[in-house]
């Protein structure tokens, strides 16, 4: 019997609530869904990939975070770096934004952004990060009412079309080591009004690499663990840090790799988003013969709808811009099952992952808010 997709919970308890209720705790706006108590300072500390569930199954190499006041959010749809982010950078659900994956159709040119490396193909003339999410930013929103609003992160990330996209009006502190983070948030912490986030990515690299629960992936728990002990260390009088995630993950045991699969193959015109949460494009015509396809031949293995029954389910949200709607596929398949639909031609890195994220499911949408205060 196929189950039932998690869809994300808008407007409650889900990622795009998160940022305008830290806003609301510093006494910015009126977004407080989630009921976040007032601060003069908050943290945000984003750990990609600590889904809620692989942190309970493992609280024994995480006792610091296992230790907490807790809470579980939604991550959104799909459940996906690209669309958290700017979820958490704008504080509106990716129907709103409009960053609905990491591969999405430019709609009218029949290329394909990477909305991760912000990439298109060679020769096509670079995506304005601006044109592209438009929205106003909660980090605009905080410094525009006097809110110092720092992202300390790689340096590597700095001025990449993504962190343009998502992170405007921040002060970026470059920092690529753990020290340099803890020290980064310190310093930034200290502003009489801070809005600070910090992400480390290393603990969702082991994680589609070697698998959520590998030896290496439980290695990178810990040292978030011991990062956000330190964090709370820093925290000065009258602040509170918050450690969530953008994402969970599965380990899959079979790999379709829709380019070699010809009823995967016949209409499609470009694949786009996910391995957990593809966006199939069709050829003119095509839709509705490519959707039944994509039916059969994943038949208790994904849910697979068209754009439109996406759209009507709220899997991105209560509305869909009308302007987002081409970025959507045509046909949206998403797997339940512990599948991924790959395609090694044409991404063959991703192709070799053992851990992955993108879907409706539980282990993939329920991300942990936790809570250390000095107030």
């Amino acid at each position: 019997m196929e189950p039932t997709p998690t869809i994300p919970a808008y407007g409650g308890s889900s990622l795009a609530d998160l940022p305008r209720s830290l806003l609301g705790a510093l006494g910015v706006g009126d977004g407080n869904v989630l009921g976040l108590e007032p601060a003069r300072r908050v943290c945000l500390f984003l750990v990609d990939g600590l889904g809620a569930e692989l942190l309970r199954a493992h609280a024994d190499r995480a006792p610091f975070l296992s230790g907490l006041t807790s809470r579980v959010l939604t991550a959104g749809f799909p459940a996906t770096t690209v669309t958290s982010l700017c979820s958490l950078g704008t504080g509106v659900p990716p129907g709103d934004h409009g960053m609905l994956g990491m591969l999405l159709a430019v709609p009218g040119t029949g290329h394909l952004l990477n909305c991760l490396r912000w990439t298109l193909p060679r020769g096509v003339e670079p995506m304005d990060p601006a044109t592209w999410q438009p929205a106003t930013t909660v980090y605009q929103q905080a410094y525009a009412d006097g809110v110092a609003s720092t992202y300390v992160a790689p340096a590597a990330f700095e001025g990449t079309g993504l962190t343009d996209a998502v992170y405007r009006g921040v002060s970026y502190v470059p920092a690529d080591t753990v020290d340099a983070r803890v020290a980064g948030v310190k310093a930034a912490m200290a502003e009489p009004r801070a809005h600070v986030t910090v992400y480390y990515g290393d603990l969702d690299a082991a994680g589609h690499m070697t698998g959520w629960g590998s030896e290496e992936w439980l290695d990178q728990l810990a040292i978030v663990d011991r990062m956000a002990e330190r964090l709370a260390e820093t925290l000065p009088p009258g602040s509170a840090l918050y450690v969530t995630a953008d994402h969970g993950m599965i380990n899959v045991t079979e790999k379709i790799d829709a380019e070699t699969v010809p009823a995967l193959v016949e209409g499609v015109a470009m694949l786009g988003g996910d391995a957990r949460a593809r966006h199939v494009y069709t050829v003119d015509g095509g839709a509705a013969d490519t959707l039944a396809a994509w039916r059969e031949t994943l038949s208790g293995k994904a849910w697979v709808v068209s754009r439109q029954e996406a759209v009507e389910s709220g899997w991105f949200g209560p509305v869909v811009r009308q302007r987002w709607l081409g970025r959507i596929g045509d046909v949206v398949a998403v797997p339940y099952a512990d599948c991924a639909i790959i395609t090694a031609a044409s991404h063959p890195i991703e192709a070799l992952f053992t851990g992955y994220h993108g879907s409706l499911t539980p282990i993939e949408q329920h991300v942990p808010l936790l809570e250390v205060s000095t107030r």
